[in-house]
């Protein structure tokens, strides 16, 4: 269960240093296996170069080295992503989740050989585990089965699958491909049982629930379903009031994440959906159920 970290801003619409560090602190405390970054979560398409090295910088420091990172890298060409990965990896990356490059706005989308040939040109070479977000009901693309094998014969170091969908998508990408690597989910832990029922290795999931999400997983592969089935069903409400949208997700996750580490929201960057007073109230209310992260 890897938290992947929100983005805090500071009055000058800087990444709040002292928030970042409580964020990492808390999520170590908590009991992660490691830390991801510069996902969807972490607002990453509002932050320039210089910040997404920061965030990577800071996790590095404020984690003491003691969890590996999986840094997510975006760029429009092959040879942006493989600068920004092999910058991930001097600064202590453990592994990289590569998103296909955006289309702008009205481009068709490129054939799937585009985008396979894409991800084969970025990971050649790199010394570092790599994988791919294969969400095309998120990002509008993705590899098929086939695909995924043949990259996998092309890159040895394509070795893990970050998918974004239902329990029974990810099931048949299981299927299809698990026994070539680990495939993880995200959604926020939604289908959290399903997906280990299918065969997930794990999800990668916002902090606001991850230390509920990490005991149900701890719970389910002890095989104590009835305690992993409890628990999840008392977080539960909280993650489906965050995942309606990616925009609620940063409205009003990070907000609980933020309550329960005992800071606050202050400032935020270019939102799209400003919280209104009852989602603030309801965002409070399970915060307070959730309890204290660490």
């Amino acid at each position: 269960m890897y938290p992947i970290l929100y983005a805090f801003f500071d009055r000058d619409n800087r990444l709040d240093r002292a928030a970042m560090r409580r964020q990492v602190q808390a999520v170590v405390r908590g009991g992660a296996p490691g830390i991801a970054m510069l996902g969807l979560a972490t607002e990453v398409n509002k932050l320039s170069r210089a910040e997404r090295e920061q965030v990577i910088d800071w996790a590095q420091e404020d984690s003491g080295g003691a969890l590996p990172l999986a840094v997510t890298v975006t760029g429009p060409t092959v040879a942006a992503q493989r600068e920004f990965a092999q910058h991930a990896i001097a600064r202590g990356a453990a592994w990289l989740i590569l998103q296909p490059p955006a289309r702008a706005q009205g481009e068709a989308a490129q054939p799937e050989s585009f985008y396979l040939d894409f991800f084969a040109g970025v990971m050649v070479g790199l010394d570092a585990t790599v994988g791919i977000q294969n969400a095309p009901e998120y990002l509008g693309v993705g590899l098929s089965a086939a695909s995924l094998r043949a990259l996998a014969a092309q890159c040895p170091n394509f070795r893990v699958l970050k998918g974004e969908g239902p329990s029974v998508t990810i099931a048949e990408t299981v299927a299809q491909i698990g026994d070539l690597m680990p495939v993880l989910n995200g959604r926020g832990g939604m289908e959290l049982l399903d997906n280990l029922r299918a065969g997930c290795a794990g999800m990668i999931v916002a902090p606001d629930c991850f230390d509920w999400q990490q005991q149900i997983y701890t719970a389910f592969h002890a095989g104590d379903i009835e305690r992993a089935q409890a628990l999840y069903q008392q977080v539960l409400p909280a993650i489906v009031f965050v995942m309606q949208s990616l925009d609620t997700l940063i409205g009003y996750g990070k907000r609980i994440a933020a309550w329960r580490m005992g800071i606050d929201v202050a400032y935020e960057r270019d939102v799209k959906l400003a919280p209104s007073r009852f989602g603030l109230e309801a965002a409070r209310r399970f915060a307070l159920q959730l309890g204290p992260l660490a």
